[in-house]
């Protein structure tokens, strides 16, 4: 928005001219009116890419604590690198959720010029933690385009101090070590799993699925939700992870009607620690052996295809698992992708977000009631000073 004394609105009213239009006239002209920086973990284009990304992964304290993480972290990241490498050349030789997320974006802001001209031009950025285009890199492409507004968008829809922590921690350590631009306004949408049109795109996605089994199935058909899982030492510190996926879990059940028996379970642990639990693949043997045989996954907490998706769930449990402990049939329901209902929440987030009156969730800014990391105390006050 333009700002304007008193004096000056009431000139440009009584020169009949539409506020509206001048604005959005002399944004195009600079360029950017408002940013929006789509934040997530990323996942390497290419095999070339993934021990860099493992990397990045396994040093980074936000994500996963280690001890001698400087020296047992690159180890890790070096041995698991193979593997890893093996499994991205099996979904196509690289990870998809660049192409996603930039084509979400695309989308998001034709919807957005058109329904917030006031807010226009929108332009979207991609700000990845462990691989290009790196968080760091891109808030220096968005200083050049020196926009109005620039409106940190998360795109994990629940949050946890490991994943979209990391990315806000990040933009902190940045500007803690750069100067943070002039005559930006800043804001922050940190978490949306229980958004209507983002439950509704996952029952779509669901129904899609279960249109596919035979009518005498059906009702039958355990609907199986998977989320990647979070370590207990990070639940019991208070990581608002988990209930935040129940909630979305039981908004999507409710949307559907509860039709059909369902569940939740947790995906790709790593290490030796105990995690959330039970693991999918237990809870597809432990289901199995119930006589429960019929299953459509559900990957409740992904917003686009890559490597948990594309392999741990089509290949390793959809394909390799369910022949193993013999499984009927079993489908997994598409990430939310490009589906025009996905589209139409993210457009919808960001608008209600603008014309908000709070740049920032108080809940945001509270830190686990067991916290004892310093950056994030410092980061929370950083985000509550810049978004006043």
């Amino acid at each position: 928005m333009l700002s304007l004394k008193g004096n000056q609105f009431f000139g440009f009213a009584k020169a009949g001219i539409s506020l509206t239009r001048f604005s959005t006239t002399t944004s195009k002209q600079n360029g950017v009116k408002t940013a929006i920086l789509m934040l997530n973990m990323g996942g390497p284009q290419s095999t070339d890419q993934v021990p860099d990304y493992l990397l990045r992964i396994m040093t980074d304290r936000d994500m996963i604590q280690l001890p001698v993480q400087s020296r047992l972290g690159p180890w890790i990241a070096q041995r698991r690198a193979p593997e890893v490498q093996k499994k991205y050349q099996q979904i196509g030789g690289g990870s998809p959720i660049l192409k996603w997320t930039k084509l979400q974006g695309e989308l998001m802001c034709k919807e957005l010029d058109s329904s917030s001209p006031e807010t226009a031009p929108h332009k979207h950025y991609v700000g990845f933690r462990y691989v290009d285009p790196l968080t760091e890199n891109t808030l220096q492409k968005i200083e050049k385009e020196s926009p109005e507004r620039v409106v940190l968008f998360s795109q994990y829809p629940q949050y946890s101090c490991a994943t979209s922590g990391s990315s806000f921690n990040s933009i902190y350590t940045h500007y803690r070590n750069n100067t943070l631009p002039k005559n930006i306004k800043w804001s922050v949408i940190d978490r949306w799993g229980t958004h209507p049109l983002l439950i509704k795109t996952f029952a779509d996605r669901i129904r899609q699925e279960l249109n596919k089994f035979c009518e005498t199935k059906r009702k039958h058909v355990v609907i199986l939700f998977t989320a990647h899982s979070l370590p207990l030492k990070a639940v019991n510190r208070g990581d608002p992870y988990p209930s935040e996926i129940g909630a979305s879990v039981h908004m999507v059940m409710q949307e559907l009607g509860n039709s059909n028996p369902y569940s939740l379970a947790w995906q790709s642990k790593v290490g030796p620690l105990p995690w959330l639990a039970p693991a999918t693949d237990d809870a597809i043997k432990g289901y199995v052996k119930q006589g429960l045989k019929n299953f459509i996954l559900v990957p409740i907490a992904f917003v686009n295809e890559h490597i948990e998706t594309l392999h741990e769930l089509d290949i390793e449990y959809c394909d390799e698992l369910a022949k193993e402990v013999g499984v009927e049939e079993i489908r997994r329901a598409a990430a939310p992708n490009d589906h025009p209902l996905f589209i139409n929440a993210l457009s919808r987030i960001v608008l209600d977000h603008l014309h908000h009156q709070s740049a920032v969730n108080p809940k945001f800014l509270m830190r686990c009631p067991m916290c004892t990391n310093p950056r994030c105390r410092d980061s929370k006050r950083w985000y509550e000073k810049i978004c006043a």
